[in-house]
């Protein structure tokens, strides 16, 4: 039997390298930038107000006090959006709002909580005057112009996963399009004349259709743009009309379920001697039975394919051990699940010469511990439901006491 190292080398060389696409920033969410982003503009790209209050020259309002106020008339009210370029006379204050403008001459901004907030109105008699109360120094309240980034800066390197803050950045200097990382287009294909779909009615003997809705969804958790086809029954020129269908459009093909030994494994039958895929078994439990290889598809295309047991356990266990890691990084992601050492809160028993992946749930009691949980077999999907952690135990082991210290995949 093959390594799971081994065929986790195997996988991953299915997959090229990233390749790049423009997109707009609206769109870029969770993806990966290719270039390093240069500033067109500063940030901010004027001086501005960083508070609700008055446009004053700091040395004019120096002696001001509670019980000595300076008063200067109100020449302006300056709200955030006033594009015309005001000057401040000397002698006078502009009313402005926070991040307004800063009017020419004036050289700091006097809070309006330290005012009395008297309004605008004409220069001269009859005038709004405000009542300072407070003195400040040169420069205060004041976002100067560039201040967070300036024009021809750097604003962001390559290969920047995308999230909230960064497109804030990248919308904030002006920026509707970026070059990205291409997401990759996933086709899940489930085969079984005994499954059916959820709603429909079941009879005896049939199964409703569960994993390609969990690979889709470990797909598309994993960055993809993943898809799920209707699964296929046991008969192999359909399965093989199927993937002829999706071969032209899809960078990658999951299917599951049609590998094993048995005499209805419609995707092995199918696919033995197409092009360069092959079937192995892989010394691991659950998910022996992996095939893996290129699908020829239209104009030369040749297509990953990797097929996946069908059992459901088996089949996303495959999918974080072999797919996961080499899709992210495909896409230009980085590895996204940890792995930790802990101590077993039991004992527990492994097939020796496999590697077994245990379902388990991680906790902190004087460190992480990990408990095991559900049987090994591979159809106790309610356990995996309930699972945050495989347990990776190495091939050598039949046995771990209690207490021992083990890997851990955090799912």
């Amino acid at each position: 039997m093959r390594s799971v190292s081994d065929h986790q080398a195997v996988v991953a060389a299915l997959f090229d390298g990233p390749t790049a696409e423009r997109v707009r920033v609206v769109d870029a969410l969770g993806r990966v930038t290719t270039d390093e982003i240069t500033a067109a503009i500063g940030l901010p790209g004027f001086d501005n107000s960083a508070m609700d209050g008055y446009a004053v020259r700091a040395a004019e309002i120096a002696s001001a006090t509670e019980e000595s106020p300076v008063r200067l008339p109100v020449a302006e009210d300056i709200p955030a959006g006033r594009t015309e370029r005001l000057t401040l006379a000397p002698g006078t204050a502009h009313r402005i709002m926070t991040g307004a403008p800063m009017p020419d001459g004036a050289d700091a901004v006097i809070p309006v909580e330290a005012t009395d907030g008297a309004g605008t109105g004409p220069i001269g008699p009859g005038a709004q005057v405000v009542a300072i109360r407070s003195s400040v120094p040169v420069g205060r309240h004041i976002r100067a112009a560039g201040s967070d980034i300036e024009a021809g800066e750097p604003a962001m390197p390559a290969h920047t996963r995308l999230g909230a803050p960064q497109l804030g950045l990248l919308a904030a200097l002006g920026i509707t399009e970026v070059s990205v990382t291409r997401r990759l287009r996933v086709v899940v294909l489930s085969t079984g004349s005994e499954l059916v779909s959820p709603g429909e009615p079941l009879q005896h003997g049939q199964i409703y259709e569960s994993n390609g809705p969990m690979l889709t969804a470990a797909a598309t958790e994993a960055g993809a743009d993943a898809t799920h086809l209707h699964f296929v029954a046991d008969d192999v020129a359909t399965f093989r009309a199927r993937l002829d269908e999706i071969s032209g459009d899809a960078d990658l093909i999951i299917t599951s379920g049609g590998v094993s030994a048995g005499a209805f494994e419609v995707v092995k039958e199918a696919l033995t001697s197409t092009g360069d895929i092959e079937f192995v078994k892989v010394a691991m439990q659950p998910g022996m039975p992996q095939g893996g290889g290129h699908y020829p598809g239209p104009a030369g295309r040749r297509v990953p394919i990797i097929t996946l047991p069908g059992n459901p356990v088996s089949s996303l266990v495959s999918f974080e051990v072999f797919i996961r890691p080499p899709l992210r990084a495909a896409m230009g992601l980085p590895a996204d699940r940890d792995r930790v050492t802990a101590r077993l809160s039991s004992d527990i028993r492994s097939p020796r010469g496999k590697r077994q992946f245990l379902r388990g749930v991680l906790r902190r009691e004087d460190g992480l511990v990990v408990d095991p949980i559900g049987p090994p077999a591979s159809h106790h999907l309610r356990f995996l439901a309930r699972a945050d952690a495989l347990i990776d135990v190495p091939a050598i082991a039949d046995e771990m006491a209690a207490g021992s210290s083990v890997d851990v995949i955090v799912l």
